[in-house]
């Protein structure tokens, strides 16, 4: 039995998908990999994270709407401050900008034009408890 568990590919619901791809592609840097509006679904990547975009008559019926609110887990400070500064440049919609939280997460928050959120992190917990171990 396989012990690892495969990546989550979480279902974004969008209004239009044509214009959701548009935006994940221009402004968040995603490639769109297959599907449209026609279908209801696309299926977006950008390296290891893959993501499906799904319209309302998709979605009819599993209920499930906007806004949802997805947690991007990164490798470093660094790559958080990058990617913030990405996606301004490219005029994505910035929700609050990279900050150092209580919680040992150094986080920033966007949003898509449907209102979904994507909290783009790097868990710092484990440096601090390495920190704290004698050699």
């Amino acid at each position: 039995m396989e012990k690892q568990f495969p990546e989550a590919v979480p279902e974004i619901p969008v209004s239009d998908i044509n214009r959701a791809v548009a935006y994940y592609k221009n402004q968040l840097g995603f490639s769109i990999d297959w599907g449209g509006e026609e279908g209801g679904i696309a299926g977006i990547s950008r390296g290891r994270c893959r993501m499906f975009l799904t319209n309302p008559a998709f979605r009819q019926g599993y209920g499930n709407a906007c806004p949802t609110l997805l947690w991007l887990n990164l490798n470093s400070r660094d790559e958080v401050n990058r990617l913030h500064a990405d996606w301004s440049r490219s005029q994505a919609k910035i929700v609050s900008p990279p900050e150092s939280k209580p919680w040992k997460l150094h986080e920033f928050t966007a949003a898509d034009l449907d209102g979904n959120l994507f909290r783009v992190f790097y868990d710092f917990a484990w440096e601090e408890k390495n920190q704290q171990l004698p050699p």
